[in-house]
C-alpha cells in the first residue's frame, strides 16, 4: 500500500473515574506506532466527575499505514465496507468506533470506547468521492 489516501487520522478516549487511566492509554497505544504521543485532557461530567480525554493525531504517511494495519484486522471487515457510506460524513471523515476492552486486551473489534476519525483525501472533497477512496483504500488492506 503505497498510497495513503488520507491527510490524518484522529484516536480518542475517554476515561472516567471509575477507569484506570494507564489501561485505558494502553488500549490506544494499541492502534498507535511505538512511543507515539498521547495528549491528555481533564474534563468534568455532568455530576463533576473527572473524565480524562486521551487523544492522538496520527498524519505522517507511515504511521497512517500502521493504525490503518490496525484497522485491517477487525474481524467484520466486509461489515465496515458495507456500512461506508453511513460513516463517512458531508466533511469527508470516515468514523469508526472500536472496543476499549478488546483493544487492552490487543484485540481489534468494532466497539464502544475509542473513536476513530479519519479524513479522506478526496478530490474534489465530496462525499462520495470520499466513500471511493475510503473503499479502495480499506479494500487494498
Amino acid at each position: 500500500m503505497a498510497e495513503v489516501p488520507f491527510h490524518y487520522i484522529d484516536l480518542r478516549a475517554f476515561c472516567y473515574a471509575t477507569e484506570d487511566d494507564k489501561r485505558v492509554e494502553q488500549a490506544l497505544r494499541a492502534y498507535l506506532p511505538e512511543e507515539f504521543e498521547i495528549e491528555r485532557a481533564t474534563s468534568e461530567g455532568h455530576h463533576g466527575d473527572r473524565i480524562l480525554v486521551l487523544s492522538a493525531r496520527v498524519e505522517n504517511a507511515d504511521e497512517l499505514r500502521h493504525v490503518l494495519s490496525k484497522v485491517a484486522e477487525i474481524p467484520d471487515a466486509d461489515r465496515l465496507l458495507d456500512e461506508l457510506d453511513d460513516r463517512v460524513d458531508e466533511n469527508c471523515s470516515l468514523f469508526l468506533r472500536l472496543d476499549k476492552q478488546a483493544a487492552y486486551r490487543g484485540v481489534t473489534e468494532l466497539g464502544e470506547g475509542i473513536t476513530l476519525r479519519a479524513k479522506v483525501e478526496a478530490y474534489p472533497a465530496k462525499k462520495e468521492k470520499a466513500v471511493e477512496s475510503a473503499r479502495e483504500a480499506l479494500s487494498a488492506l
